[in-house]
């Protein structure tokens, strides 16, 4: 797979990550290594912000809250599509924190 194909499955699950990043190691190039970055503080940022919402519907047992459950798959739709046109943007309200993380990745 080239670089921008494995940019927009990276989106794709932790599954899809996992496989960018493996796939990827062989010719990385600056595209991937963004998205990776982005993709996987989406992933962080889900796992959190499913933490909060169910602490929050025990406390306030408020059913609204579910709404903001979207907001990861929203991001992913954003990721996916800024990947698709090869440009290196940060997703919105949570792609700056993540732009200078995971020195891992490259």
């Amino acid at each position: 797979m080239d670089n921008k194909t494995l940019s927009i499955v990276s989106y794709i699950t932790v599954f899809g990550w996992l496989v960018s990043f493996i796939l990827g190691k062989e010719k990385p190039n600056s595209l991937l290594k963004y998205h990776l970055k982005q993709s996987l503080g989406l992933v962080i940022f889900s796992i959190a912000l499913s933490i909060i919402i169910n602490i929050l519907f025990i406390v306030t047992n408020l059913e609204i809250l579910g709404i903001l459950g979207f907001l990861p798959l929203i991001l992913a739709i954003v990721g996916i599509i800024n990947a698709a046109n090869e440009i290196e943007k940060p997703l919105p309200i949570i792609g700056k924190m993540f732009e200078d993380k995971f020195s891992f990745i490259g």
